[in-house]
């Protein structure tokens, strides 16, 4: 393996463990945007999901997404073992360690629309189906070789693949669950149903946004030309710009500058800036970044409206901003760096590249929404219901699935005594 080769493989390793560490930065923001009683659960299923997802995606995934196939889906390297070496790119060891933690990303968005009230065994159920044949379908399409990927569909790290599916997964969930026991009363009105802990949620968003370089930067897939620079700059740019934006509108709003509001502005700006970090200039990437923040704050509002409970905000920061960072690639692309595709609305490629990106959108979403609910439809049948009954969610999922509490102190009944 030439020196060239050796340093591409060591920098998509080390941005793999990044997007891996991303699982920490989710624990966190799930768990303080939720209810103490929760929060052991929270942080338990979301580590055996990741174990879940692995397999999955090693023993079909992996074929489905990226395997000799046809427009629609891979067909081959079931249960990967590539363990060749290459004097030039990335071994496929390497290749399949860097993706399989893209598609459990997804999976981990996705359950943000089962939070506080589903059944554990429906987490393990649907991981199984969703990491077989939601997400690698969606991936072979823009990144596999497939129908999208041909007409020059730019998704350069994954607003559509990995944050838009994962969205669509967590609506269909949120709809067939229900809301939250009192979090909507008779008369339509919303009560807020607070997170525990926003220093967690803080520090779960500041994970979120350093494994975020090796999520945008890491694929790149190499390093020549340092060109992971000029993504990581677009990408920095992008996630302060929606973190100022979503605190200025929310101040503006409602006279508070909202600490939940920011950090989701935060992490709108790095959602959408993940489909054209590698496509737009910076002054674009601070643009899009904004329009992520704005949109993010009326998106939670929009939800929470129409009674769509949704406790970590996934359908917000990762579905409707995941579509505006889609289409952004449309208006921002640049002729320089349209590698696919071609040039964006603002720099003379006309409505043809936004066309494409549109027509991403309305697949992927639609396909994402149809088959998730379809699996979350026979996991109900499986399982006789995909929701914890009414005591058990009114105790909390520590306690009535997993027998502790994240807590055991702090718990009624369970102070500490003695000296």
């Amino acid at each position: 393996m030439n020196e060239l080769a050796l340093m591409d493989n060591v920098w998509v390793m080390i941005c793999a463990v990044l997007v891996l560490f991303m699982q920490g930065g989710f624990i966190l923001l799930e768990a303080g945007s939720t209810r103490m009683k929760n929060a052991g659960h929270i942080a338990g299923k979301t580590i055996f999901t990741v174990g879940i997802a692995s397999l999955v995606y090693w023993a079909v995934g992996w074929g489905f997404a990226y395997g000799d196939g046809n427009a629609f889906i891979g067909l081959s390297d079931f249960f990967f073992g590539d363990y060749s070496t290459s004097d030039e790119g990335l071994v496929g060891s390497v290749d399949f360690f860097f993706q399989v933690m893209f598609a459990a990303i997804a999976l981990t968005i996705a359950f943000g629309g089962f939070a506080e009230r589903a059944k554990l065994s429906a987490y393990i159920i649907f991981a199984v189906l969703f990491s077989a044949f939601v997400y690698p379908i969606v991936a072979h399409w823009i990144w596999g070789g497939g129908w999208l990927s041909e007409l020059g569909k730019q998704d350069f790290a994954g607003s559509s693949v990995v944050h838009l599916t994962g969205a669509m997964a967590a609506l269909a969930a949120t709809i067939l669950l229900k809301p939250r026991l009192g979090k909507y009363n008779k008369d339509g009105s919303s009560n807020d149903l607070a997170g525990h802990n926003q220093v967690y949620t803080a520090l779960g968003v500041l994970i979120l946004w350093v494994g975020w370089f090796g999520f945008n930067a890491g694929s790149t897939l190499g390093v020549a030309d340092a060109f992971f620079g000029y993504v990581a700059l677009n990408t920095q740019l992008a996630a302060g710009a929606g973190a100022i934006a979503a605190m200025l509108i929310a101040w503006a709003a409602t006279g508070k500058a909202d600490i939940p509001t920011t950090l989701n502005g935060a992490l709108a700006g790095l959602v959408a800036i993940t489909a054209s970090c590698a496509f737009v200039e910076p002054w674009a990437a601070v643009v899009i970044g904004i329009v992520g923040g704005l949109i993010v704050f009326f998106s939670m509002k929009f939800f929470d409206k129409a009674k769509i409970d949704d406790p970590i905000f996934a359908l917000s920061v990762h579905g409707t901003v995941g579509i505006w960072g889609t289409l952004s690639n449309g208006l921002f692309a640049t002729p320089e760096l349209a590698y696919t595709g071609s040039a964006g609305l603002f720099y003379g490629g006309g409505f043809t590249q936004l066309g494409v990106q549109l027509l991403g959108v309305v697949a992927v979403a639609a396909f994402a929404f149809v088959a998730s609910y379809i699996l979350l439809l026979i996991t109900k049948a499986i399982l006789g219901g995909l929701r914890v009954s009414e005591e058990e969610e009114i105790v909390g999922l520590d306690l009535s699935e997993h027998g502790s509490y994240g807590y055991p102190e702090s718990m009624p009944g369970n102070e500490r005594t003695g000296a």
